[in-house]
């Protein structure tokens, strides 16, 4: 074969590559879900902080926003953990993600929130990449399915 063709190819794995192949949904939930639980925990640690800056963006019901804030961090996070509903949590995270982007981080000429900005919008990139591919074997969804 040649290398141009072996190039025009689209990379599949192999019988060889199906441990891996299995692992990388996992490894790739394990990587994104620590960023909720860890936000979501810290809010809960410091809510009068968090309410004060929902507050502050001029959005009303804070106290609600942040038990919503919260709840979709913790709880996302941890059935992301467990592979459980996973498309279903990642697409409702990465439209949180997106919407705390555009609500919290819009003023692009401020270094510091064009960078939170583009992260945010990074993550949810990831996010849709999980709802597109699924938890992979390794998840409760997978075991749900036998």
């Amino acid at each position: 074969m040649s290398q141009s063709h072996a190039l025009s190819q689209p990379f599949t794995f192999t019988a060889d590559a199906g441990f891996l192949s299995g692992a990388a949904p996992l490894v790739a939930r394990l990587l994104v879900a620590p960023l909720f639980l860890l936000s979501g925990v810290s809010k809960l640690s410091a809510p009068a902080a968090t309410i004060g800056m929902i507050e502050a963006s001029g959005l009303p019901f804070a106290v609600l926003g942040f038990a919503a804030a919260v709840l979709v961090e913790v709880a996302g996070g941890l059935a992301l953990v467990a592979g459980y509903r996973t498309r279903l949590v990642a697409a409702a995270l990465a439209l949180f993600t997106l919407v705390t982007a555009v609500t919290f981080h819009s003023n692009l000429a401020d270094q510091s929130q064009f960078f939170h900005f583009f992260k945010n919008v990074s993550i949810a990139g990831g996010l849709l990449q999980i709802m597109a591919f699924g938890a992979g074997r390794f998840a409760l969804d997978a075991y749900r399915r036998r």
